[in-house]
């Protein structure tokens, strides 16, 4: 093991990405990954230590080469090695949080945890054995995006790797881990995916918020195998849920570190009113399937137009607007039909506004 370096504090918004490890507390050092050829360029994993089994992470990264590397050397600038880590505690199931978990239990016999919710998920990826978005392709389908469907369909996802995608040693509920004096509560916050959990460390006032609450992008929904029947909804849920427990510094599985994760809801919970704000605009007196709409709303904090967008991020763009559509059903806001071609169409309900959120 080597003497353990400290870094200058870097919790700004253009340098999360930078490589190394950053310590948040005492004894909490969050560590960015690389994403190759991937929009989000990297992903944070906290490493804790001066626990009774050694160190625990959180979120285990992309089961790539580049990833192991950065990992290794951010633990060794702490004085770390990585047979030192005896636990992953995983937020979901997508594959920059979860398949190198499970390479380094192979490689190093820690145990890996998960939330309970990712059950199905994971069954699904056992028996379709592909790395296509097929939940999401489906989605295209009854929104009336079968051609976008198609070309997705066709782009390289990639060879199915079973070896990363075994179960976990433990299915997580809603409980408490104790590592020696430290606590963690699970609590499950579906939406982004169904089994998607945060970690909260009370006594030092963090929330390990995985893909749940992120500091300056918003998170897909629903996008993995068999998402649940109103993923908005439980997302939105999930958010109001945060904002009945004590306040905590936010540390996100991409971006910078938040100084309030109450804030940070409080402003995704608005931009969501907007949206479907802006979804019910776009309907008006109009009966259109989700891919019209999206096709007419701005994308991105910048507006970009949907036909700027490449397809991959136009499946998420469709994918969303069903998200608030269907939301806004529930609401009995609009009205849902599905016809023989299988695409669902949405119509306002009479006397909603068009404007109205």
């Amino acid at each position: 093991m080597t003497t353990p370096t400290t870094r200058t504090p870097r919790f700004d918004r253009g340098r999360w990405t930078e490589a190394g490890a950053e310590t948040v507390r005492p004894g909490v050092h969050r560590i960015p990954l690389p994403l190759p050829d991937d929009g989000l360029r990297a992903v944070n994993v906290y490493a804790l230590e001066g626990l009774a089994d050694g160190l625990v992470l959180i979120d285990g990264g992309w089961s790539i080469p580049e990833s192991r590397k950065a990992l290794e050397q951010a633990l060794a600038d702490l004085g770390h090695d990585l047979g030192e880590i005896s636990h992953i505690l995983v937020t979901h199931i997508h594959r920059d949080h979860y398949t190198q978990a499970v390479t380094l239990r192979r490689l190093l016999g820690s145990r890996v945890y998960l939330g309970s919710g990712e059950r199905r998920g994971l069954e699904l990826l056992g028996s379709l054995r592909t790395t296509q978005p097929a939940g999401s392709l489906e989605t295209l389908t009854r929104s009336g995006a079968g051609e976008l469907a198609a070309r997705v369909a066709a782009m390289d996802h990639g060879d199915f790797d079973p070896g990363v995608w075994e179960a976990p040693d433990r299915w997580l509920e809603a409980e408490e881990l104790r590592f020696g004096d430290a606590r963690l509560q699970v609590i499950p916050t579906p939406g982004h995916t169904r089994g998607h959990v945060v970690y909260l460390d009370r006594a030092r006032g963090l929330l390990f918020s995985g893909d749940h609450v992120l500091p300056h992008i918003t998170p897909s929904i629903g996008f993995e195998l068999g998402p649940a029947e109103l993923p908005l909804g439980d997302y939105l849920d999930s958010l109001r849920m945060l904002t009945t427990l004590t306040d905590a510094r936010l540390l996100p599985a991409h971006g910078p570190v938040g100084e309030s994760v109450h804030g940070r809801v409080g402003e995704l919970l608005a931009h969501h009113d907007d949206r479907l704000a802006q979804t019910l605009a776009v309907l008006g007196d109009r009966t259109l399937n989700a891919h019209d709409v999206a096709v007419e709303l701005g994308w991105t904090r910048r507006k970009v137009p949907f036909a700027d967008l490449d397809a991959f991020n136009q499946m998420l763009a469709v994918n969303e607007t069903a998200a608030h559509l269907d939301v806004l059903a529930a609401r009995a806001r609009v009205r849902r039909t599905r016809s023989g071609d299988g695409v669902d169409r949405y119509t306002a309900a009479p006397g909603t506004p068009a404007a109205a959120g």
